[in-house]
């Protein structure tokens, strides 16, 4: 709902709640003041037009303070005459707060207060669901973490278990071998140096014997190509010899009687 009020010559459109300054009014702040001249009254689609004044229209105001508004210069000057005049002007103003506006009973404050109400508890409803709504939303979020945890945790378990189920038989296996295996050292220790010193000599003997059969093998065998040498060798110095034996001479070829000699 608002009105069209006419104060100091002036016209306003006003609402509850409005602030607006207007020429000076014999009220002290902090009063309230009811405005008698009412000229529109519009509530939704329904308004009511007054001729020149709305009957049974009011609006009521609070005073909230006195001042005065910003400085007007007027300056007025006549040429060729040397007549300068320059004044400064502030209008006393009264700033005023529209506290209601009534019409036929019905008050616009009423009605903006059950407005405001009804808002401010839709506006808690809605804060109320939405904190419930994050609760529930929260517990959700809760319940689904444990549960994706508790399988985490059973698969660890599980991994774990047959990590270390799968551990002991190679750790016993282990030992077992390393025992076995110092007392199969510790047993076969005195009995396998005798007898291995003890076989170990014969066939090094025989090692011996057959290497030395088969060093003289080798030289009763290698002097052959040494022969065949010196032969070769007898032969190129027979060649030699034989080379260094004057040649004989050869006789003169007797001439052939021709026919022309005949």
């Amino acid at each position: 709902m608002y009105a069209v009020i006419e104060t100091g010559g002036k016209q306003y459109r006003v609402e509850v709640g409005t602030e607006l300054e207007v020429e000076l009014l014999d009220a002290e702040p902090g009063k309230t003041i009811s405005v008698g001249r009412v000229l529109l009254v519009a509530d939704g689609d329904d308004a009511s037009i007054g001729q020149p004044v709305v009957d049974g229209a009011s609006v009521s105001a609070e005073v909230v303070r006195q001042g005065r508004g910003e400085k007007v210069i007027a300056f007025k000057y006549r040429p060729k005459a040397r007549r300068r005049v320059k004044k400064g002007h502030r209008q006393e103003l009264t700033v005023l707060r529209i506290s209601d506006i009534t019409l036929n009973g019905k008050s616009a404050a009423k009605s903006a207060e059950k407005a405001d109400t009804a808002a401010k508890g839709e506006r808690a409803r809605l804060e109320e669901a939405a904190a419930a709504q994050a609760a529930k939303d929260a517990e959700l979020a809760a319940k689904l973490a444990a549960q994706s945890k508790t399988p985490a945790k059973k698969a660890e378990a599980s991994t774990s278990g047959s990590k270390t189920a799968g551990r002991k038989p190679a750790d016993a296996t282990a030992k077992a071998e390393a025992k076995s295996g110092a007392k199969a050292t510790a047993k076969a220790e005195p009995k396998s140096g005798a007898k291995a010193t003890a076989k170990a000599e014969p066939k090094g003997k025989a090692d011996t014997q057959a290497a030395a059969k088969a060093g003289t093998k080798a030289e009763t065998t290698t002097p052959k190509p040494a022969a065949k040498k010196t032969t070769t060798r007898a032969k190129a110095s027979d060649a030699g010899a034989s080379s260094d034996k004057p040649a004989p001479k050869k006789t003169a070829a007797k001439p052939r009687a021709t026919k022309k000699d005949e």
